[in-house]
């Protein structure tokens, strides 16, 4: 593997965050020496991804700039790390390069075939979907993604990146949310769906547009993608979806290319997913159909996708990232099927701006997912610190979906939601704990299932 250029030491600013975990795990398969900080480690808050990176070579240190030496040869940050964070700074004080996360792993994939995953939802679901497929059919794929697959995660490995073999394909996931995907031009891409997120439909359209352009031989992409990205250089593969149906027991199965494409994950959509990434295994890598159907009927899902997080009582609880309108429809879609029960639904808003720029749209698909009966709190905005506009509340957002009929509170924190669940609940009921970005939701949700017991 190339590198990207590094062979002594990189220092990882906000190691914990999702990408920017997987990332140092592959600067550490080439590097000489990685080490990360994070506001987390400095705040006494010792979540499972640091002792896992610990466990598996990286040097924690604390964010104050400590790390970063002479001989550094770049510093590593991601959209989220503000410009005054004390490891940048002492970066520019010494005259070490500071790299953004998406251009170092542009890097370390060049002069390899990649296999990129983009789009509004599902990329992280589908992205491990296909590393699973191409490891399950001994490709020795290296996946570089933005969540931890259950089958890859353990005491010493994130499970969120794998290293392969010399000369197999990179499958990795790329994010719209700052641009950055811009930075790669596959050879092929998955392109799950395109809709509102971090921007306004017309920026995200036309930014998916641009990257559609940047694929070098083939796109598969989901249901009215095609459309939206009009004539590309590369092949658009819009593979169909009809046949879809529910399998008793859970999960989704279809009719595809001679043989049945079926996931035990619930939600229609990921069945949609697992379409994508057996196409791209059958189209860019090679693999007969059987052996990705085979896979994908042994893939037990990406941690914080529709989790199951309960012991198997008379309440389900999942924990799902949901973060936008879509996801968070999907999610209540999912946790409704072959139940007849209410949801107790859980959410928190993942920052200030992206509250603000979708505040309309959220309280609909809040408002068009809530029945007669259930509930549905709402957490305060989820703040890691920094500058920003705090203009705008959870409780704006509670007050436009009740504006639309639908029942939604706010929550103080989770002291008090622990209290108002346990006293709301009753058999049958579904919890579905939903959010990106605050490592409290897990735990929340891990929490909650396991004192559900009934």
């Amino acid at each position: 593997m190339s590198g990207g250029g590094f062979r002594g030491h990189v220092h990882v600013a906000g190691v914990a965050g999702v990408g920017m975990s997987a990332l140092a795990q592959a600067l550490s398969w080439s590097c000489g020496r990685v080490t990360g900080s994070d506001r987390y480690l400095d705040g006494g808050r010792r979540v499972p991804v640091l002792d896992a990176l610990e466990r598996s070579g990286i040097g924690l240190t604390p964010q104050d700039g400590s790390a970063v030496e002479t001989g550094t040869e770049a510093v590593v940050y991601s959209t989220a790390i503000e410009a005054d964070n004390p490891d940048l700074a002492a970066a520019r004080r010494l005259g070490v390069p500071c790299r953004h996360r998406a251009e170092v792993l542009a890097g370390l994939a060049e002069g390899h075939r990649l296999l990129a995953v983009a789009g509004t939802a599902g990329k992280t679901t589908t992205t491990g979907m296909l590393g699973w497929i191409l490891e399950c059919a001994g490709k020795e794929p290296t996946v570089v993604n933005g969540g931890a697959l259950v089958d890859w995660a353990g005491p010493d490995r994130v499970g969120n990146a794998r290293r392969g073999a010399e000369g197999a394909p990179w499958v990795v996931e790329v994010d719209e949310s700052d641009r950055s995907l811009l930075d790669f031009r596959p050879e092929w891409s998955v392109l799950t769906n395109i809709s509102q997120d971090h921007f306004s439909l017309e920026e995200v359209q036309a930014l998916f547009r641009t990257y559609a352009g940047q694929v070098r031989e083939g796109l598969v992409v989901g249901p009215g993608v095609a459309e939206v990205l009009g004539e590309e250089g590369a092949w658009v593969v819009e593979p169909p979806c009809g046949g879809m149906a529910p399998v008793a027991g859970g999960g989704w199965e279809m009719p595809w290319r001679g043989t049945r494409l079926r996931v035990r994950l619930p939600g229609r959509h990921n069945l949609v997913n697992a379409l994508l990434a057996a196409e791209t295994a059958v189209l860019a890598a090679g693999t007969e159909p059987e052996a990705v159907a085979e896979a994908m009927r042994r893939f037990r899902g990406i941690q914080r996708r529709m989790e199951r997080t309960d012991r198997g009582g008379a309440v389900r609880v999942f924990d799902d990232y949901a973060h936008n309108p879509a996801k968070i429809a999907a999610a209540f879609a999912a946790a409704r099927e072959g139940v007849e029960g209410r949801i107790l639904a859980v959410w928190r808003p993942h920052g200030f701006a992206p509250l603000r720029n979708m505040m309309a749209p959220l309280a609909e698909a809040f408002a068009g997912a809530l029945r007669e009966g259930d509930r549905c709190w709402i957490l305060p905005v989820y703040y890691a610190g920094g500058t920003t506009v705090k203009d705008v509340s959870s409780g704006d957002l509670v007050r436009r979906i009740a504006a639309l009929g639908a029942p939604a509170e706010e929550a103080g924190g989770y002291e008090e939601l622990d209290a108002v669940v346990r006293s709301a609940v009753r058999e049958g009921d579904t919890v579905l704990v939903m959010g990106a970005r605050d490592p409290g939701l897990p735990e929340f949700a891990k929490r909650v299932g396991e004192e559900l017991g009934f």
